[in-house]
């Protein structure tokens, strides 16, 4: 265990939705002091600064982290700056907090999972289902289900405005089923056990406000060494439908278990991304007159934390991994290869060919 005689000191990077939850979590932590806030946006970082009681803000990151020295940097920025900003933070001797995805090719999230081990420094990717209770109850439901399963799950957001713009900048590095797809893959892992084996996808572009090369519907499907199968389709844009937007679905021999969708204003709604109305379990076992032996059961999710809170439940992760000096590598290898199989997913798109991962 780390001697905690004084406050850890966390920089936090990037101050938009994530970034701003996650500074109220290390507000609400005694254990944590937050030294300075980093964006490229004077208005985003003054409104959080403000709205925290005035905390030093800065424009450029290698500053930031040289003159505050932190003893915890907190990345979530867009995708494509994440590996260089873990990589000095951790050559910093900081601890990371990094929102998924840990990098932009496996090649740099192992080379940054080796650094991280090599300075003994603890870093936690921001899989926010890991640390909800509803979905953890979801994966512990699925995997009563028996072998194989079918995993059928999307997100799909119709978005305009702000939320237009923020998908915009996201698909300059990563299409929705890389950017969303490593938590929904991450649960079909965890509810398997098993090593996915293949991937092939598809992808089309609907909208002349984004590159080219970029596509912003996409859907994939894995399959895993235990027989299991999975689908997971994400398209982002003012054109998407907001029927059937939110499915969690499995599938398996003993029954089946679904997130019941939780009233929803929209497809936007941040919050409706993660909450449940109860987990809907059907029994497959018939009677001897050839019906069902037990009848649907609608297992209950009541008071669900907010985002907020669940970013606060991450904090609460990494501060406990610090305290303890918690092994994180099975974390970190999860990580990575929930990676794999959604850049998999993009090069399959791309190639129109399936890809067979193998066990790299």
């Amino acid at each position: 265990m780390e001697n905690r005689q004084k406050k850890i000191k966390a920089l936090v990077v990037g101050c938009g939705h994530m970034g701003a939850s996650h500074a109220r979590a290390y507000q609400q932590l005694d254990a944590f002091e937050i030294v300075g806030l980093v964006s490229r946006s004077p208005k985003s970082r003054e409104k959080l600064s403000k709205e925290l009681g005035g905390l030093p803000t800065f424009e450029d990151f290698e500053t930031a982290l040289r003159e505050t020295r932190p003893d915890v940097v907190s990345v979530n920025t867009y995708p494509d700056t994440h590996a260089d900003y873990v990589r000095q933070s951790l050559n910093a001797n900081a601890h990371v907090f990094v929102e998924k995805p840990l990098a932009t090719t496996v090649d740099e999230a192992k080379e940054l999972v080796v650094l991280a081990l090599q300075k003994n420094r603890k870093m936690v990717v921001g899989y926010i289902l890991r640390v909800h209770p509803s979905w953890t109850r979801f994966v512990e439901v699925a995997q009563t289900l028996g072998k194989p399963l079918v995993m059928r799950m999307n997100l799909n957001q119709q978005s305009s405005g702000e939320k237009w713009y923020t998908h915009r900048q996201l698909m300059k590095s990563m299409s929705p089923i890389v950017d969303c797809g490593v938590h929904y893959l991450d649960i079909m892992c965890q509810m398997t056990q098993s090593q996915p084996e293949s991937v092939s996808a598809i992808g089309v572009r609907l909208s002349e406000e984004i590159d080219s090369e970029m596509y912003n519907y996409g859907q994939l499907q894995v399959r895993f060494k235990d027989g299991s199968v999975g689908w997971y389709e994400a398209g982002w844009g003012p054109m998407m439908s907001e029927t059937a937007f939110f499915v969690k679905d499995v599938i398996g021999p003993k029954g089946s278990v679904s997130i019941a969708d939780k009233p929803k204003n929209s497809s936007q709604d941040i919050e409706g991304h993660t909450k449940t109305g109860g987990l809907l379990l059907h029994h497959s076992a018939l009677n001897s007159e050839g019906n069902f032996d037990k009848e649907d059961e609608i297992i209950p999710t009541p008071d669900e934390p907010d985002h907020d809170a669940l970013c606060l439940l991450e904090q609460e992760f990494l501060l406990r991994a610090i305290d303890t000096d918690e092994d994180l590598s099975e974390h970190l290898n999860d990580a990575v290869n929930s990676l794999k199989v959604v850049l998999a997913a993009d090069q399959s798109v791309k190639t129109g060919k399936t890809v067979f991962l193998g066990n790299n």
